[in-house]
């Protein structure tokens, strides 16, 4: 690393793939490191008030109110495992150096908790303001050790404190608006608009309480939105919480911290609010711009934050430090590539060498072109040593002032030959991805959903970068298009599948982020989630996720499906079966409650080999649907599945309860068909398989007459009672009895046309149930 002068720490450090660190907890990537301990100050000291102190004690909205708790830096010891590892933790090795300086001692905190809480603005003068005429009474503050001071009205008379009173009846009046906008949101954290009205409105009341905590409630759901950092540090700076205000641009971030706007702001802050005079001031500013260009500097709009670091080292007169960075951003591929390499050329151009270079890059320079000037002179190419002594030591000036400054022109020639290897092949790095780059019209975080030619960019963005990049550009465009478009579960899904291969942690992180963070309600996810944890061994964090899905997305069959699968697969079979009956006690209607019964009764015979526990399910739900064809098909594919020759009663049973019910003709006819080909092959009594033929006649003219009549838009509404009913009790037509002498005949004629051209197996044949074929194989023959 170049030398910037900063002392780095043996402390272990966190990172963007640290899954135990407090900003994981909390609301996003731990970019950030512990925050160093300072004197009379902690983190704790600025925690948001609980709801609880800003709301009536009577009210709902005070008894639960998302606050966001800050646990203990912990460290992760994630695996040494590839390029990617080492991507990251070079993204990463800000950690290292950010704060860890010592910071001077904050200034003391007002003590705003010993102070009763002031009214909002519209009850209260503005500070400055004078008062409203015809007011008599003046307020004067408690002092600090306790006495008690008299309130005096202009002619000197005391009062018993009745601004108190006034006091306490504003803020016990203020919460109302409050808590209607607050409770709103909590009922429904997707409306933004909502949010955005309560943030409006505590900023506009400005109420520090209440507007600590609806912050904070509102970044645990929209980590991404950075404008609103900087409004919240905005209000904390307005109130003169200074140590207050940097914590707040921290936790930013750590939420966002490839956010370069929100870099530049947080810089200007530190820069605007830090005693000069401390000579500790310029390495802490140093270790921040640091830690902003090693968390975001590869992004490829970063060069604002690129330029903000070389003025400002320009400014403190470090122009080795200036030639440092431009080493660094020269090889990065970023959007004003061309002009940082325009002006590293006018930094040396208009530099002394022995200012911009450091001293061991300088003196090697000049042996090197005295080398060169000497090989000139004698004209051979052997090596040839230099004496020492025609040089001067370190970094003096030559003593003739001619070779001097040919000895500064041959240097900065040098420098910028040098340089020019590497922008080329940055340019041509650039020239691969300016297209990408280029399609990207929405690179900020936002609820509205993006155009599909932005969400195609993205992915071959990425496509393109996962096979020509390197591992640490991978993650930072990952991260970079996760911010973008946070609210897609495929390119959460897409990031943490490349993280498989490398780390284990990372890929729960980003799993994490994505399930707590932003994507709450989205199923997909978590179950990717859930199989992650059980394919690592963590049984219980698979069932934890999937019941904690189910309990904020109630009624997804796929999630308790999940929740039978896994349970079964640990053979948990009474766990199983548990969650079945419970989804079929709780199902909205019969249709789901069928599904359910399904499931069961094929758990029951497949798995447990319990054929009457099977049956007996299925039963008890065609007694509740009537009008399912899936509970008769189970029923009979459950018959079927021991011997036919002796369960003929029971599965002829079967197809007669299947005909008696209540499902639509033409279910009812295909089943009469089924009827008459079990009975072809397996049947015992030819008496019983003409009567299934006769039967099946009697449904197919049915269905022909129907479906006529629906062509021709005729209404059986609109028949006379008495007509309809005796086609309904088919007594129209002529229809065959059983003693029709052309019976036989008849039926010859039929079968052969049925099946004169079916194979051994028609299973298949009725494409209405062909996912049902897909369950069950064919019966045997």
């Amino acid at each position: 690393m170049e030398d910037t002068e900063l002392e780095l720490s043996d402390a272990p450090f966190t990172g963007m793939l640290d899954t135990e660190s407090p900003a994981m907890e909390s609301n996003g990537d731990a970019f950030l490191p512990a925050i160093g301990q300072t004197a009379d100050w902690s983190p704790d000291q600025v925690a948001p008030e609980p709801l609880s102190n800003i709301l009536p004690q009577d009210s709902e909205a005070s008894q639960d109110v998302p606050l966001q708790q800050r646990s203990p830096n912990e460290q992760m010891s994630s695996p040494e495992v590839g390029a990617v590892e080492k991507a990251v933790e070079q993204f990463q090795i800000a950690s290292a150096q950010l704060f860890q300086a010592e910071q001077p001692p904050p200034p003391p905190q007002p003590a705003e908790e010993e102070e009763p809480p002031q009214p909002p603005a519209e009850n209260r003068p503005e500070s400055g303001e004078p008062e409203p005429e015809g007011q008599e009474m003046t307020v004067a503050p408690e002092p600090a050790d306790g006495t008690e001071v008299l309130q005096m009205t202009e002619d000197g008379m005391e009062l018993e404190e009745p601004a108190r009173e006034a006091t306490e009846e504003a803020v016990a009046l203020e919460p109302s608006e409050f808590e209607k906008l607050f409770r709103q949101c909590e009922d429904n954290p997707e409306d933004f608009n909502g949010w955005v009205y309560l943030l409006q409105f505590v900023e506009q009341e400005n109420y520090l309480p209440a507007v600590r905590s609806s912050f904070d409630a509102f970044f645990l759901r929209y980590p991404y939105c950075y404008g609103y950092w900087k409004k919240y540090a905005d209000i904390e700076k307005k109130h003169e919480n200074i140590q207050v205000a940097e914590e707040v641009y921290r936790r930013g971030l750590q939420a966002i911290p490839l956010s370069v706007d929100l870099w530049l702001h947080y810089l200007t802050y530190i820069k605007e609010n830090s005693d000069l005079s401390d000579p500790e001031t310029e390495g802490r500013i140093r270790a921040a711009h640091e830690h902003a260009v090693l968390a975001a500097g590869t992004d490829f709009r970063s060069d604002r934050l690129w330029e903000s670091y070389i003025n400002w080292e320009t400014e403190q007169e470090k122009l080795a430090n200036v030639t440092a960075i431009y080493d660094r951003v020269l090889g990065i591929p970023t959007q004003l590539y061309s002009q940082h390499f325009q002006r590293f050329k006018d930094h040396v151009q208009n530099n002394n060498p022995k200012h911009f270079l450091s001293e061991e890059e300088f003196v090697q320079l000049r042996l090197e072109l005295s080398k060169a000037s000497l090989l000139a002179m004698i004209g051979e190419v052997t090596e040839t040593p230099i004496a020492s002594e025609d040089l001067p030591p370190g970094m003096d000036d030559l003593v003739d002032p001619a070779k001097r400054v040919t000895e500064i022109e041959n240097m900065r020639h040098k420098v910028i030959e040098v340089r020019q290897e590497v922008f080329n092949h940055n340019e041509h790095e650039v020239s691969k991805r300016w297209a990408f780059e280029e399609g990207i019209k929405r690179p900020y975080f936002h609820v509205k959903s993006l155009e599909k030619t932005q969400l195609n960019n993205w992915k071959e963005y990425l496509d393109f970068e996962i096979e020509n990049g390197i591992p640490e550009r991978v993650v930072v465009l990952f991260e970079r298009c996760l911010i973008a478009c946070a609210l897609y579960e495929e390119f959460w899904a897409k990031y943490a599948k490349y993280l498989e291969g490398y780390s284990i942690d990372g890929v729960r992180h980003v799993y994490k982020k994505a399930c707590s963070t932003h994507l709450p309600r989205k199923p997909a996810i978590h179950l990717l989630w859930a199989a992650f944890e059980e394919q690592q061994g963590n049984v219980e964090e698979a069932r934890s996720i999937l019941k904690s899905l189910e309990q904020v997305v109630p009624g997804l069959a796929m999630v308790r499906l999940r929740r039978v699968s896994l349970e079964r697969r640990h053979g948990n079979l009474e766990e199983a079966e548990a969650l079945l009956r419970e989804a079929m006690e709780s199902a909205k209607n019969v249709t789901e409650t069928s599904f359910y019964a399904v499931k069961l009764a094929r758990q029951m015979m497949k798995v447990q080999r319990s054929l009457s526990k099977a049956r007996k399910v299925l039963l008890d739900a065609i007694e509740k649907d009537q009008t399912s064809p899936k509970l008769f098909l189970n029923l009979l594919e459950l018959e079927y599945s021991g011997d036919v020759t002796q369960n003929e009663a029971e599965i002829l049973a079967c197809f007669d309860r299947a005909l008696q019910s209540q499902m639509p003709l033409d279910s009812r006819l295909l089943f009469c068909q089924r009827k008459v080909e079990f009975l072809e092959d397996f049947g015992s009594n030819i008496n019983v398989l003409v009567a299934a033929y006769e039967e099946n006649e009697k449904l197919q003219k049915e269905s022909e007459s129907s479906k006529r009549k629906a062509e021709n838009g005729y209404d059986s509404s609109q028949e006379p009672d008495a007509k309809r009913q005796r086609m309904e009790d088919g007594t129209l037509g002529d229809v065959s009895a059983g003693t029709d002498p052309n019976a036989t005949a008849a039926y010859n004629s039929w079968y052969q046309q049925q099946y004169g051209g079916w194979g051994q197996n028609s299973w298949g044949q009725y494409n209405q149930y062909a996912q049902y074929n897909q369950y069950y194989p064919p019966p045997p023959t």
